[in-house]
């Protein structure tokens, strides 16, 4: 079985010290592949440097809307030049976040399309990150979007309107383990039944969002533990984690144009 975590930050600098070791541990899990997403300027280069240095580990470049306030066209250069790297398979993560508003929604909206349109340009894939923004993401992303563009909701935590409509546009769902949680998760469970098994992913968002029933020994989440998410979602959907793997290992492959694994 290979499973694919589409969404992690082996960056943070709680993995500074033993990287080797959580990369081993993944493999061990049969966790084959990692998506090591950016956040800002420093992690997206961070990033990269960390894909080289791994098999199978990818990288993506982009500016969180937490750090919205601190975008500029010399980072939108920046991430252009880091795009054209064979390691970067996937502009992101970008989008809004009306919910902790660490940066203006003015700066939030402005450096979301301006992205989408430095993405578009580099021919690559999304990675979108949205909390509440009451329907203000899809009228913003609409506009640029078509059937040449493909992307992924992350940790996709949104109502059933704005699921019917990510899927109406093609995007991919990623999974965290939100949904092996207890209460929080209860409505993910029900969602999750009507996704599309094609547009399925499954992630960590590690070092947060640690599952069940890790998050009971662990403060700090980690690739390898991507496997409970796939198992919980292969035990809603009534298959095989077997078939789930395979499903949402070639759906990580598809979007983010990785051949030959």
């Amino acid at each position: 079985m290979k499973i694919f975590d589409s969404h992690c930050h082996l960056d943070d600098k709680s993995y500074d010290n033993d990287l080797d070791e959580v990369i081993r541990r993944a493999h061990a899990a049969e966790v084959c592949a990692m998506m090591q997403v950016g956040i800002d300027l420093c992690t997206s280069q961070k990033g990269v440097s960390i894909a080289h240095r791994f098999d199978h580990v990818y990288a993506s470049v982009g500016l969180h809307p937490h750090d919205a306030k601190s975008g500029s066209e010399e980072k939108i250069a920046a991430f252009g030049a880091l795009a054209e790297d064979t390691r970067v398979k996937a502009w992101g993560e970008i989008g809004l976040d009306l919910n902790r508003m660490y940066s203006p929604q003015s700066d939030q909206e402005h450096w979301f399309v301006r992205q989408l349109e430095a993405a578009e340009a580099a021919g690559l894939p999304m990675i979108f990150h949205e909390r509440d923004s009451e329907g203000r993401f899809l009228q913003l992303l609409k506009p640029h979007w078509g059937p040449h563009r493909q992307g992924v909701v992350h940790c996709f935590s949104g109502t059933d309107d704005e699921l019917d409509a990510y899927l109406s546009m093609g995007l991919c769902i990623g999974i965290t383990g939100i949904l092996t949680v207890k209460t929080r998760g209860e409505t993910l469970r029900r969602m999750v039944r009507r996704i599309p098994v094609e547009q399925l992913l499954v992630e960590t968002d590690a070092p947060y969002l640690t599952p069940t029933p890790e998050r009971n020994k662990f403060r700090r989440n980690e690739p390898a533990f991507v496997r409970t998410v796939l198992f919980k979602l292969a035990e809603i959907r009534q298959v095989s984690a077997e078939e789930m793997a395979s499903a949402t290992w070639n759906n990580t492959c598809r979007l983010f144009h990785i051949t030959g694994e």
